[in-house]
């Protein structure tokens, strides 16, 4: 790859001399010390819209993207709420069970093949489980519990 002398003494110029690099970088790395410190006195929990609300009760004004955009370069993340939901644990001491349709999920008339299904569903208590029976040539849901 051929680069032009004068391109990359400039390069190096603006690594090691700061005032010489274009406006955005110089007011990007000001505003990442400003981010860093909002995030960090903050617990680290803070997220993208706490961050620029915070910046903006300090009377420092900064775009919500331009915020977005730092933290994502600094590797800054908010705390998530909740926790992660494990739905399944396997177990590599049980046999997994038979395919009997060998992967065919078609049938030529009502009632010849029924096949089951289950999803969990977030509630106040917990999470809940429902289990379906679909008959695969009307895809429609048989039975349920």
């Amino acid at each position: 790859m051929q680069i032009a002398p004068s391109g990359y003494r400039r390069r190096v110029q603006q690594r090691n001399c700061p005032w010489l690099r274009c406006k955005r970088s110089q007011s990007d790395e000001e505003r990442c010390t400003h981010i860093q410190r909002v995030w960090h006195a903050n617990w680290q929990v803070y997220g993208t819209v706490k961050v620029w609300k915070q910046m903006h009760r300090e009377g420092l004004p900064i775009a919500r993207c331009t915020v977005q955009r730092l933290m994502r370069k600094l590797g800054l993340k908010g705390a998530r709420r909740g926790k992660k939901v494990r739905t399944t644990r396997p177990d590599a001491a049980r046999p997994c069970p038979l395919d009997l349709v060998n992967r065919q999920f078609t049938a030529q008339r009502p009632d010849q093949l029924w096949v089951a299904d289950f999803t969990y569903v977030s509630t106040w208590q917990g999470q809940m489980f429902v289990a379906f029976v679909i008959d695969v040539y009307a895809r429609r849901i048989v039975g349920w519990r």
